[in-house]
């Protein structure tokens, strides 16, 4: 339990200040005053001011704020700050500040998945587990425990680079190059059309040989700049997965009740500590990923929604008015409150029932 609350603790707070520590640096950099930077939201439990700003830690730990001279246009800024004023800045400022809160969560999840990578990336070899009774593998001969070299002379090292092969091959002949007790076999085998689950739960059709991989996993040492190479590769992947993730959600291919809260992250956080400090890194490295894209929805409140509203002003030639953005923060406001509430309530349910949840 203890070990739970202190990884949720680590975690959420690292993202939160990762994020708002975006949003700071480039106000800074840009000549625009903060105010106050906080940690958490509602009462202030500590606080200290260095200059104009109030750096705090408060008592809610769901996320966090910056607050801006001259983030209310309609409310009076003295003379001598109107030059570091927030509305005053012109649209590419004000755009470059709101997006350095998601740029530097993607720039987080790049630094953990680097870091991680230098410890080594984990593969699993192209050597065969299981062969499925029936399937072209066991008529060609394949055998559990056989080493699979190459796939019409191209070399092998890792089963996802096997998997792809076969996938693609659309039914045609391939040959394979097998190693089984210190001996190199040849087998000709046709892939079978079949159709599979994806990631998200779809059936998709894709050609199979009926082997699985044995399950050993090898560890790949790299250099720094491919560990660093890698970071980017995997983040952009991250990226991309997330969007597509959140458009299936909405598509209802992925189900409702797998979104979850505050109480699953907390889980899967002390779940990924246990395991040792490289799983919590990625863990968090994911979640990062996650909250940059959140943001930059197009939702008022969010980081997206003020890019909606820059996009509006630059389009019309003109601020919008406060009072439609009052509106429109507070039906966004609405719409993550009610999306929090039935994150909450999935996490119950899965307290409770791990097979519960709404069903669509």
């Amino acid at each position: 339990m203890l070990t739970t609350i202190i990884s949720t603790i680590i975690v959420l707070g690292i993202l939160v200040f990762v994020h708002e520590l975006g949003h700071f640096l480039l106000a800074k950099k840009l000549g625009v005053g903060v105010l106050t930077f906080s940690l958490g939201f509602g009462p202030k439990m500590f606080w200290k001011k260095i200059g104009e700003t109030q750096y705090q830690i408060a008592a809610v730990p769901l996320g966090g704020f910056v607050k801006l001279i001259g983030e209310n246009p309609e409310k009076e800024v003295a003379e001598e700050l109107r030059g570091r004023s927030f509305s005053n800045q012109p649209i590419w400022k004000r755009a470059l500040i709101i997006g350095a809160g998601p740029f530097f969560n993607f720039f987080l999840a790049i630094v953990l998945f680097s870091t991680i990578n230098l410890f080594g990336i984990p593969y699993s070899p192209p050597k065969v587990g299981e062969v499925n009774p029936g399937l072209p593998a066991e008529t060609a001969g394949i055998k559990k425990g056989d080493l699979i070299l190459s796939i019409d002379g191209q070399d092998l090292k890792k089963w996802d680079d096997l998997s792809r092969i076969i996938r693609s091959s659309q039914g045609k002949e391939l040959m394979l190059r097998v190693k089984r007790n210190g001996e190199t076999l040849e087998a000709r085998v046709t892939p079978k059309p079949s159709s599979v689950k994806n990631l998200f739960g779809e059936e998709v059709s894709t050609f199979v040989i009926g082997i699985t991989h044995s399950g050993e996993v090898l560890i790949e040492k790299v250099n720094p700049l491919v560990a660093l190479g890698n970071g980017f590769i995997q983040t952009y992947q991250g990226i991309k997965l997330t969007v597509v993730g959140i458009v299936k959600l909405i598509q209802r291919v992925i189900p409702a009740k797998t979104i979850g809260g505050p109480i699953l992250i907390a889980q899967l956080a002390g779940e990924q500590a246990r395991r040792g400090l490289l799983s919590l890194a990625l863990f968090m490295a994911i979640l990062s990923i996650n909250l940059g894209v959140i943001n930059l929805f197009p939702i008022p409140i969010l980081d997206g929604g003020h890019f909606l509203f820059l996009t509006l002003e630059a389009i019309l030639r003109r601020p919008i008015s406060i009072r439609k953005m009052e509106i429109a923060q507070q039906i966004g406001l609405m719409l993550i409150i009610l999306l929090m509430l039935f994150a909450f309530y999935n996490d119950l349910i899965r307290i409770i029932s791990p097979e519960g949840g709404f069903s669509f």
